[in-house]
């Protein structure tokens, strides 16, 4: 059964990578509509549908991702490295101009659409890209490689984690661990000072 539960997350997580490219597909096929370039017909209507399915989807695993508590752990931050721009800006404009040229009111683009995001899909999910995600980068996390130890250990370990706001060396975080490539730094730990 976790295991079951472990490929909907990273499927959901996927499909979160690509709620903008949604976005901006929907929104032009609205203006689209507004401006009476495409009749309201059978196939738009499964765009629609598809669109904002996709989005919700993608959204809502997003959240199951970032809030769910399982495998909650403190760690103390060695070495950092801010490597957000990295990923962020090649991938963004790839969907940007996917988005654009995408002509969804044909079912000859359609079906390209849904084929792109299978084979995108079984990428991504298959090499746990799941780093690349420009919706955390809009919502303000920042992406970071880091070294560190868990608390009680001595053993130095390495992680690309997301972390909203800026990290600080030799500072201890609770981090919600899925894998190596998808990490959430939940919050500072803040210890209480021992009366002398």
């Amino acid at each position: 059964m976790g295991k079951h539960i472990e490929k909907f997350k990273d499927f959901f997580l996927f499909l979160s990578a690509f709620v903008p490219m949604f976005l901006l597909i929907f929104i032009k096929l609205c203006v689209d509509m507004l401006n009476h370039n495409l009749s309201f017909n059978v196939l738009n209507t499964i765009n629609f549908i598809t669109l904002i399915l996709l989005i919700v989807l993608g959204i809502c695993g997003l959240i199951w991702n970032i809030f769910s508590k399982e495998g909650t752990k403190e760690i103390t931050i060695i070495a950092k490295s801010n490597i957000t721009d990295q990923h962020f800006l090649g991938y963004f404009s790839l969907f940007v101009l996917f988005a654009l040229q995408l002509d969804l009111s044909m079912v000859s683009g359609y079906c390209t659409f849904v084929l792109i995001m299978v084979f995108i899909g079984i990428v991504y999910i298959k090499n746990s890209l799941f780093y690349i995600n420009p919706l955390l980068n809009i919502l303000g996390y920042n992406f970071y490689d880091i070294t560190y130890t868990i608390e009680g250990e001595k053993i130095k370990r390495q992680s690309k984690m997301f972390f909203k706001g800026q990290l600080k060396e030799g500072k201890n975080y609770y981090i919600n661990v899925k894998n190596d490539n998808f990490t959430f730094i939940d919050k500072q730990v803040h210890k209480k000072r021992k009366r002398v």
